[in-house]
């Protein structure tokens, strides 16, 4: 614990009660689950080890996926008075060259559904505020994205959740997810300050408490997210961005992807991939040698300005393919289950999407019939795989040949920029893809194998015989960077 005062409705949680759910953890996906079930009736207890404002410097960009889920859970409003600014697309940069891709068409994709019970009083749209207007996110042709301060977004989640009169909220530590002899998960026990380890009982036991979860082993021994890569991060201030409204993908042949995109009226979150889970030992030496000179030139002064300053934080980039759920009494979901890299800002679309089919099938369902909400999520194991298969895919994809570290890789890195290149299709599938709302696996690996085909072309065409030549090695290389993952991601 923090050592900070702790308020006392925070303490007070009844062991003697028996809540329909306990769910472990109040980041973007356990308040989003926790208030959902107290709209349908449930007795709900969630529990945190901290409820301060956290630190993060990822989880701040949100896909228009993401935000459609959260209008289908009725707290997109948990957006407004943070300072969270809109979102409208993309913008690569490969060697200062730049293509925009802007996010999709609404038309394009099926009407946001609204569940029942759940959203009511118009609390499916967002309210007018300093950045965010009524008519760009719910009149627009397009579909919008949303960049925050992590932190004041999860504070807004956790005051909608707190306004539930179901929901007990408690702070402290859960140290052992309680199973009986059967297997079978009855609640947790949770390390309570003032009060010392205290069991509390439940139908239902969520385990969402992220990255860094401590019980997704529950679920199989085996089940731990591997780290190959970093993000290191530093905030820029007052920055002028080359597309405004839009996230950036700097690209080149000499360096890794930086990412930034603007999370308040003043505030940049700029992200330098490092291939290692080991950090540099000297980041702001490294930084002024491998990141500084690709900055483009609107960005350098702010950017330079950060440098100097030397405050940087940094990320493990995680990979986890989902598992199915199969304990009785026990679900979990968010980043606990299943992650991808974080280059396409997917993680909270995917938990989101999660909780509204989850919401969908058990919802409604008496808990103390635990065999059949297990078959229900046996189930939502199953049809969540599209979208997840196809944003955890796509992520791992496209960072493979976004930080390209051999030839063939920076043959389909230089092919995909030219596909872009060609607009219409070429720009808006892939824009679906990348907004979270075209969930067709075949899809995408018919999309991604033109790319890799164009980059065959392209490289032909420059190249000559040579080129006709290494089009085998570089498909081969496609195949690799794609397939295994593929079948990971569909038959784990």
């Amino acid at each position: 614990m923090s050592g900070k005062t702790v308020a006392p409705e925070l303490l007070t949680a009844d062991e003697n009660v028996k809540y329909d759910a306990l769910i472990v953890g109040c980041g973007v996906i356990g308040p989003c689950i926790a208030t959902a079930l107290a709209r349908k009736g449930k007795k709900v207890l969630i529990v945190e080890k901290e409820w301060t404002f956290p630190e993060r410097i990822v989880g701040e960009l949100m896909q228009p996926g993401g935000v459609r889920a959260l209008k289908s859970l009725g707290m997109v409003q948990a957006f407004n008075n943070i300072d969270a600014y809109p979102v409208t697309g993309y913008t690569v940069i490969y060697n200062g060259e730049e293509v925009d891709i802007p996010y999709p068409y609404k038309a394009d994709s099926a009407p946001v559904e609204k569940l029942e019970g759940i959203v009511k009083d118009g609390n499916d749209k967002v309210l007018d505020d300093a950045n965010i207007k009524i008519k760009d996110f719910e009149d627009d042709e397009r579909e919008r994205g949303i960049a925050f301060v992590h932190g004041k977004f999860l504070q807004n989640l956790r005051k909608i959740v707190a306004d539930e009169p179901n929901v007990t909220r408690l702070q402290g530590t859960v140290i052992e997810i309680m199973k009986d002899d059967k297997n079978e998960v009855y609640g947790a026990k949770v390390d309570i300050p003032t009060r010392g380890k205290v069991v509390f009982k439940a139908n239902l036991t969520f385990v969402c408490d992220g990255i860094f979860s401590r019980f997704r082993t529950e679920l199989h021994p085996d089940h731990q997210s591997r780290v190959d890569s970093s993000f290191i991060g530093m905030a820029l201030y007052n920055a002028d961005m080359p597309a405004p409204k839009h996230g950036h993908v700097i690209l080149g042949n000499n360096h890794l992807p930086i990412i930034c995109y603007q999370i308040s009226p003043e505030e940049v979150r700029l992200l330098c991939a490092y291939n290692s889970a080991k950090l540099p030992s000297d980041i702001k030496g490294w930084m002024t040698k491998e990141v500084q000179p690709f900055i483009p030139k609107k960005l350098r002064p702010s950017f330079d300005a950060a440098l100097a300053e030397g405050k940087f934080k940094s990320m493990p980039n995680s990979y986890l393919p989902a598992i199915p759920n199969q304990i009785t009494g026990l679900c979990v979901i968010g980043d606990a289950l299943n992650q991808r890299h974080p280059l396409t800002g997917g993680g909270m679309t995917v938990g989101l999407q999660d909780v509204v089919l989850l919401m969908k099938k058990i919802s409604d369902l008496d808990f103390n019939d635990r065999e059949l909400v297990l078959d229900e999520i046996l189930d939502f194991n199953y049809e969540k795989k599209d979208y997840g298969v196809v944003i955890n895919v796509l992520s791992i994809a496209l960072y493979a040949l976004f930080a390209a570290n051999t030839p063939e890789l920076k043959v389909l890195q230089k092919g995909c920029f030219k596909y872009f290149q060609r607009g219409g299709d070429s720009i808006a599938v892939p824009a679906r893809f990348l907004a979270g709302v075209l969930p067709k696996p075949l899809v995408l690996t018919r999309v991604f194998f033109a790319v890799a085909f164009y980059a065959c072309y392209i490289n032909i065409q420059e190249q000559g015989l040579v080129g006709f030549f290494q089009a085998f090695s570089i498909l081969i290389t496609a195949f690799k960077v794609f397939t295994p993952f593929l079948y990971e991601e569909m038959f784990s």
